[in-house]
């Protein structure tokens, strides 16, 4: 049996879209050389040498993949490289990335979990709180359906650990086949800055926070099972489709579609949090439900913080 409408968007705001690793990857454009990323994202050269595996001379190929650190990663990176003493105090100055706009590495996923053996759809959904029909919306999943193990699932913000949360995690996982898909496509911040502008939305902020989740690749899949440039989960998208895109057709198979879901969905947590954007940003994050009845978790606030100062890279 479908939810509710109204129950979706309780399970939405429950359930919010999760962040990836803050790392993230870069397309070479015309023009530029490993210096000018590296000094385009406030980090050294070296540093950014160091997570690709390149020496600081290196020639990056037009169109190539580069991956932009955050400056703990930019740090073990140079660490594992020998480039730096392995206790941070020893460090010289120089030798730290310089004053990146996001500080600390992204928060990890809340209730990000992995299906073990042994796990049903309905024992997960009795020891975390919700019940089935909720919990496979959020999913996209058959409520009555097989729970493979592996599956990626998103389970409520703040829920005890799963009966099996201790046992070894699967070798491989399993994404369930639902909107949006993740695709190979990337986009760049004008892209995004537009689809926010033409919704009423901070083109800065919006920006920021696909930074934050995706690192603008349509491709990223999340241990939460969010998807995308903006780690739309399946329950979300399904209600911006039936609540927020006013009769559009949304295509889950577009980076551009999931621009302007994550979008809406955004705007939305603005109108509900009276405009207060940090909270806004918190209920991107940890569900505006939750930060308005319990506050915000710590991993929350420091998402908040990474995404308000990535917005100097977006104009502020």
């Amino acid at each position: 049996m479908r939810p509710s409408r109204l129950l979706l968007f309780l399970i939405v705001l429950l359930f919010p879209a999760s962040s990836a690793s803050a790392a993230a990857p870069h397309t070479v454009q015309p023009g530029e050389t490993l210096w000018s990323i590296a000094a385009a994202n406030n980090l050294t050269t070296r540093t950014v040498a160091a997570v690709n595996g390149l020496s600081e001379d290196s020639q990056v190929v037009l169109g190539s993949t580069i991956m932009v650190p955050t400056t703990v990663e930019g740090y073990a990176a140079l660490q594992q490289a020998g480039l730096v003493p392995a206790d941070p105090a020893a460090a010289a100055p120089a030798a730290a990335p310089a004053a990146a706009p996001a500080t600390a590495a992204a928060p990890a996923p809340q209730g990000a979990y992995t299906v073990r053996a042994g796990d049903t759809l309905s024992a997960l959904a009795a020891q975390t709180g919700t019940s089935v029909e909720a919990m496979a919306a959020m999913n996209g999943l058959d409520p009555s359906g097989y729970l493979l193990t592996g599956t990626v699932l998103k389970l409520p913000s703040g829920a005890p650990a799963p009966v099996h949360a201790a046992d070894p995690a699967p070798a491989t996982t399993v994404v369930a086949d639902a909107a949006p898909a993740p695709t190979p496509q990337q986009v760049s911040a004008a892209d995004i800055q537009n689809v926010a502008a033409a919704h009423g939305v901070s083109p800065s902020l919006a920006a920021a926070i696909a930074w934050q989740e995706s690192g603008f690749n349509n491709s990223m899949v999340s241990s939460a099972n969010a998807r995308g440039v903006m780690q739309v989960m399946p329950g979300t998208w399904d209600y911006v489709q039936e609540n927020l895109a006013g009769g559009q057709a949304l295509d889950p198979a577009s980076a551009t579609d999931n621009i302007h879901a994550g979008v809406m969905y955004l705007k939305r947590l603005l109108t509900d949090a009276g405009g207060d954007e940090s909270s806004a940003i918190a209920g991107y994050y940890q569900g505006l439900a939750s930060v308005q009845s319990r506050g915000m978790y710590d991993d929350t606030q420091r998402y908040v913080a990474n995404v308000q100062a990535l917005r100097s890279r977006f104009g502020g």
